[in-house]
């Protein structure tokens, strides 16, 4: 999905302040629509007439993103040496019950907080964790993975917006 073409979609929505960050979708935007419910559907419902894709979304709020942020430990990383990924999920799975779906091994360091599911692991236990399980599940298909150093840049480029 061209980033452009998705920022005018965005525009031609009537939100503001649009910004889009790399190339995956993700995208900061305010507007005045308080119903998350509306707002993603004007979202899917767009995405779908300009892109022709039948994608689900995920939205966010600064508050929501903070607060997910704020509970990642510091020392945990996406690097060379260890690897941290941010599990945004879909409000019909949004619950700590989500942790039993989940093959969790003794190398896995997993937290749930609100609207997501923080997963953190050293590289070279990687090949024992029970994440990878995941993949292809239905779970998988209810969430948008995204690692934790694209989740704080985006936390700074929404304060600093």
């Amino acid at each position: 999905m061209e980033m452009k073409k998705l920022k005018a979609t965005f525009e031609a929505l009537g939100f503001s302040a649009v910004v889009t960050y790399i190339n995956s979708g993700n995208i900061i935007f305010t507007t005045s629509e308080k119903n998350e419910k509306t707002l993603i559907g004007k979202i899917e419902a767009a995405i779908a007439k300009d892109f022709g894709l039948n994608i689900r979304v995920v939205v966010k709020t600064f508050k929501a993103i903070e607060a997910i942020c704020h509970q990642i430990p510091t020392e945990w990383q996406n690097n060379k040496a260890m690897k941290t990924d941010v599990m945004f999920l879909w409000e019909e799975y949004d619950s700590p019950e989500v942790l039993e779906q989940l093959q969790l091994k003794p190398c896995d360091n997993v937290l749930y907080y609100s609207g997501a599911v923080i997963w953190h692991i050293q590289i070279k236990d990687y090949n024992q964790s029970g994440m990878p399980k995941l993949i292809g599940t239905r779970l998988y298909k209810h969430m948008t993975v995204r690692n934790v150093n694209t989740v704080r840049k985006l936390y700074e480029l929404i304060k600093e917006s």
